[in-house]
């Protein structure tokens, strides 16, 4: 199977029935997540630069699953009287994410904070008690 060339006309028919005034293109994309593991717990990391405290929802839902939600909302206006002239910018950002726990994680000791444009999610382990057990063999 050879590849697609990018002066083929298939990706031209595809890009104009679903790119046009009546299905805009729309921007996807996400905040990068880190997620790691130490002994002692998961760490989940999610850059969102410029985003403050209040515009994130961390929670555990009914099936026990992480919901990282994310949403910022900016308008300016700018008004000059002297031209006539009014501009306004809106900056809408949201952002949704569903982790599945390990069955691990103490679910009730899990933490939260945000510093320097990043979220970051504290996932402590459940400590496992080594259980060594010490006996004779019988030799039958």
């Amino acid at each position: 199977m050879m590849p697609t060339m990018r002066n083929n006309w298939i990706p031209t028919v595809f890009n104009d029935l679903f790119y046009n005034d009546f299905m805009p293109r729309t921007s996807n994309t996400a905040p990068a997540i880190n997620v790691s593991e130490s002994n002692s717990g998961y760490t989940v990391e999610l850059a969102a630069p410029g985003m403050q405290k209040d515009d994130f929802n961390v929670h555990i839902n009914d099936e026990g699953n992480l919901i990282v939600k994310m949403e910022h909302k900016q308008e300016h206006n700018d008004e000059d009287k002297s031209k006539r002239y009014l501009r306004r910018e809106f900056s809408y950002t949201k952002f949704e994410q569903t982790l599945i726990l390990p069955d691990d994680v103490k679910k009730d000791e899990i933490s939260a904070h945000v510093e320097n444009g990043v979220l970051t999610v504290e996932l402590p382990k459940v400590a496992k008690e080594e259980v060594r057990l010490s006996r004779q063999i019988e030799i039958g």
